[in-house]
C-alpha cells in the first residue's frame, strides 16, 4: 500500500486518548512522538490485517489470532511488519479474556519496528475505545469550525474597513500566526502583514507566486478547447511547499488577473485551508474590484460630493441616465447593525452604496432593482428619484421606515402619483405650512411626533413603535400640539389641513 488513503476525519492525538483516564490505557512499546495521531478505530482479529486496513488506524486485538508457539518463531515481527506496511497509527492489545498480559515478543516487535503499542486494561471495552475516539474527533471537528467561523466573521469584518486589502492581511496572518503577502501582476509586494519568514523561506514563496500566475494574462476563449499538452494545460492555482520548518502555499486571485495571495505559517492547522480561502476570495472580490474601475468610480464619485459637487453632476459615475431609490433598513429584534451585517443588505439590494448609522442602514440602490423583503429586516423605500432629489428620497424612506415598524410589514414603498397637493404652487404650499405649523416648529419633536400620528389614523400605540417612545410620551406630545395650535385634532377637516402643511416641511 504505497500511500495511506485514511478516513475524512479530524485526527485524533494518541497523546489525547492516553490522557482519557476513564480509558486507563497504558503505552507499554513505541516512539512517545506527541505528533502521533489517529484516524480511525479498527478490531480485528486477522493474523494479516493488512487488506483490511485504510492507514492512520489504531488497530484494536485481543490477540485470539496468536498461535502458541508464536513467540519462538517471526510471527510477531511479520505480525508488526504488515501493520506498518499499511499505515498504521498504533496498536491497542487486549489483556483477558484470551492474554494475561501482553506477549513480551510482541512488545520487542513494536519496539523494533516503532509501532505504538498500548495496553487495554480488562476493564476497558474495545468499543469504549472507539466511542472516546469518536468524542475526541468530534471535539475536534468542533472546535475547527468554531476557529473556522470565527476567522470567516473577522476577515468578513475587514473587508469592509475603508483599507481592506491591508486589514484581511492583517487578520489573516494573526489567524495563522505567521505572513501574509500579496503579490501585484509584476510580482511585487503590495502589502503584507505579519511576521515575515528568513530569506530562503520568503524568497521561496515569491517563486511559488510566480508558479501560479498566468503568463500573459487570461487568454481569450477558444470555439473548440485545445487538446492538453504542455504548453496549455490548466495553469496551476494554487501550490505549496516547506522550506525552513516555514508551510508556504500561494493562491491565484480572480482568473487572468495576476494578483497572489501568498501565506508563510510555521504549522498546518485544521480548518487552515479553508480559513486562506475565505480571504483568497475577499481578496479576489477587492482586487478584480480594482481591475474593473468600479471602486476607482465610487471613491471618485465620493471625493467630488465632498469637495461641493451637485449630486446630479457625480451620478454619471455611479451610472448614466439612473434613476435610484434610497433604502432605509433596520434589523428584527433589539440589536444595532454592524458593518458586516450592514455589507451584507447592500449585497443583497445588489448596491455598494451603503451607510450604516446607528440603528438604520442606508442603500442607494438603482431603481431597476427595486428591493424585495429581507429575512430579519424591516425596510422602507422611497419614490425612484434622479440623483438631485437624493435627499427629498432620504426622507421618505425614513418615514416608510417608521410606518412599516408601525404596522409590523416587512417593506413599504414611498411612491409618487398625482395628488391634489399638486394643483397648489410649491411656494405658496410652503409658505401655508410655515405660518399654520410656526407654533409647533420651534420643538423640533412636535412636527415629526404629529406627522407620525396623523399617518398612522392617531394610533397612540404604533406611534409609540414608530419613534421608539413610551405611549404617553406621545399624548403629551399630541395635546401639547393641539394647544399650541389652537385645534381640535379630532376633526377630520383640521388633521386634512395638517396632514398637507407638513408635507410641505
Amino acid at each position: 500500500m504505497p500511500d495511506s488513503t485514511v478516513p475524512p476525519t479530524p485526527p485524533v492525538a494518541l497523546s489525547a486518548l492516553l490522557a482519557r483516564e476513564d480509558l486507563a490505557l497504558r503505552r507499554i512499546a513505541g516512539p512517545d512522538d506527541p505528533g502521533t495521531v489517529v484516524h480511525w478505530v479498527h478490531t480485528s482479529e486477522m493474523a494479516d490485517p493488512y487488506p483490511y486496513l485504510l492507514g492512520g488506524e489504531l488497530l484494536l486485538t485481543a490477540g485470539v489470532h496468536i498461535p502458541e508457539a508464536a513467540g519462538s518463531g517471526t510471527y510477531f515481527d511479520d505480525y508488526v511488519a504488515r501493520i506498518v506496511a499499511a499505515g498504521g497509527a498504533a496498536l491497542g492489545f487486549g489483556v483477558a479474556p484470551v492474554h494475561d498480559t501482553v506477549p513480551r515478543a510482541l512488545v520487542a516487535a513494536c519496539e523494533r519496528y516503532g509501532l505504538p503499542l498500548l495496553e487495554v486494561p480488562p476493564q476497558t471495552t474495545f468499543s469504549g475505545v472507539a466511542r472516546a475516539v469518536w468524542q475526541l474527533m468530534a471535539q475536534a471537528r468542533l472546535a475547527e469550525l468554531r476557529r473556522v467561523t470565527e476567522a470567516q466573521q473577522s476577515l468578513a469584518s475587514a473587508a469592509s474597513r475603508p483599507d481592506p486589502v491591508p486589514s484581511v492581511l492583517r487578520q489573516l496572518a494573526q489567524r495563522l500566526g505567521g505572513w501574509a503577502v500579496l503579490y501585484g501582476p509584476e510580482g511585487a509586494e503590495i502589502a503584507e502583514a505579519g511576521r515575515k519568514p528568513g530569506e530562503e523561506a520568503a524568497s521561496a514563496l515569491a517563486e511559488l507566486a510566480a508558479v501560479v500566475r498566468p503568463a500573459g494574462g487570461e487568454a481569450a476563449p477558444s470555439p473548440q478547447p485545445p487538446a492538453p499538452t504542455p504548453a496549455n494545460r490548466p495553469h496551476p492555482t494554487s501550490a505549496t511547499d516547506t522550506v525552513s520548518g516555514a508551510h508556504l502555499a500561494a493562491y491565484a486571485l480572480g482568473a487572468g488577473r495576476g494578483f497572489v495571495l501568498g501565506v508563510a505559517a510555521p504549522g498546518r492547522a485544521p480548518g487552515d485551508h479553508t480559513v486562506v480561502s475565505v480571504a483568497a476570495v475577499l481578496l479576489s472580490l477587492l482586487t478584480g474590484e480594482q481591475q474593473s474601475g468600479t471602486g476607482a468610480a465610487r471613491s471618485s464619485a465620493l471625493v467630488r460630493l465632498l469637495l461641493g459637487a451637485a449630486p446630479e453632476d457625480v451620478a454619471p459615475l455611479l451610472g448614466d441616465g439612473r434613476r435610484w431609490v434610497v433604502v432605509h433598513a433596520r434589523p428584527d429584534g433589539e440589536g444595532v447593525p454592524d458593518a458586516v451585517a450592514a455589507s451584507a443588505l447592500g449585497a443583497a439590494l445588489g448596491s455598494a452604496l451603503v451607510d450604516p448609522a446607528g440603528d438604520v442602514v442606508r442603500v442607494l440602490v438603482p431603481a431597476d432593482r427595486a428591493p424585495d423583503p429581507l429575512p430579519g429586516w424591516t425596510l422602507g423605500v422611497s419614490a425612484a428619484v434622479a440623483p438631485e432629489d437624493w435627499p427629498a428620497a432620504d426622507t421618505q424612506a425614513a418615514r416608510a421606515l417608521a410606518r412599516a415598524r408601525a404596522t409590523r410589514a416587512p417593506l413599504l414603498r414611498n411612491g409618487p402619483r398625482p395628488a391634489l397637493a399638486d394643483l397648489v404652487p410649491p411656494d405658496e404650499a410652503a409658505a401655508y405650512a410655515r405660518t399654520l405649523l410656526a407654533p409647533v416648529t420651534a420643538h423640533p419633536a412636535l412636527p415629526e411626533t404629529l406627522r407620525t400620528w396623523l399617518s398612522l389614523h392617531g394610533s397612540w400605540d404604533r406611534t409609540a413603535v414608530a419613534l421608539s417612545v413610551h405611549r404617553n410620551t406621545v399624548r403629551q406630545r399630541i395635546a401639547r400640539c393641539a394647544t399650541l395650535l389652537e385645534a381640535d385634532l379630532d376633526d377630520p377637516d383640521v388633521r386634512m389641513e395638517l396632514w398637507f402643511a407638513l408635507r410641505q416641511i
